[in-house]
């Protein structure tokens, strides 16, 4: 069976159904997939956003590359695959402000400079990153045909509320015409269980849910999102990693990370 494409105007609406604020600050998890068909492809779901937040508002996407290794150029270097296709279209139209490092962020609207032109933030979500100025604003996060295992925001949690895991990471940057290696500590894991968040935010009626396109949308305040999983880690701070009996080796080595047994495997 075909599916039917959902104009723009279509998309904005449910949008705007959903809670999207007019004038806000919007930042999009998505997969174009789960959504298509739409009038324009993933360039017409762009165009939705922007009419659903208006000329006020400002719309946030991930942009980074997912290549610690290579060197980052804002203007040509593409965004990490597993983003999907919207991310990577969105920093290249006309008007869109990119972050100068390669935990990119790339926004549209008055406040883009604000929230993406930040230092490189290591680890990447930290509160002085995009993610954290998005908080800091007080904007929503949309996650379009995705789930919470892709919120970004659920980092932040984690680092506001000194999660004991990290895992060694290294990216390389350009200073002063050299190569330089930077090595760090990542608070990752496999991330499913930050499903847990649709179970707070649900007991809370601070999720909106619903339709956009073709796929399911979950709308929420950043505050809200950070705010309830601080709380929760603060409580238990491996809450988001699997139980060794599990069997997750992400989560089993961010667990083993907390013994100091993870080699810098750089």
């Amino acid at each position: 069976m075909t599916l039917r494409a959902f104009r723009r105007s279509e998309v904005a609406d449910q949008l705007r159904a959903l809670g999207v604020r007019p004038g806000g600050v919007l930042l999009v998890h998505t997969s174009f997939r789960a959504v298509r068909p739409i009038e324009g492809g993933p360039e017409g779901l762009i165009d939705a956003l922007c009419a659903a937040l208006g000329p006020a508002g400002t719309l946030v996407m991930p942009s980074w590359t997912g290549d610690d290794e290579a060197p980052f150029e804002p203007a040509a270097t593409a965004a990490a695959e597993d983003l999907g296709v919207t991310a990577d279209l969105f920093w290249r139209r006309p008007g869109v402000v990119r972050s100068d490092h390669l935990q990119a962020f790339a926004a549209l609207g008055p406040r883009a400079e604000a929230i993406v032109k930040t230092a490189l933030p290591l680890p990447p979500h930290t509160p002085d990153s995009p993610v954290g100025r998005v908080h800091d604003l007080d904007g929503q996060v949309l996650l379009l045909g995705v789930g919470h295992d892709a919120d970004t925001s659920l980092h932040l949690a984690e680092l506001m509320a000194k999660v004991p895991y990290g895992i060694p990471r290294h990216c390389f940057v350009q200073q002063g015409g050299h190569r330089v290696r930077i090595d760090y500590r990542e608070n990752d894991h496999c991330c499913r269980r930050f499903a847990l968040a649709d179970d707070w935010l649900r007991a809370r009626g601070v999720q909106a849910e619903g339709p956009v396109g073709h796929g399911t949308a979950r709308l929420a305040r950043a505050r809200d999102i950070v705010g309830l999983a601080v709380d929760a880690l603060l409580r238990q701070p491996t809450l988001f990693l699997h139980d060794p009996a599990e069997g997750c080796a992400d989560c089993d080595e961010a667990r083993a990370s907390m013994r100091g047994i993870i080699p810098n495997s750089g």
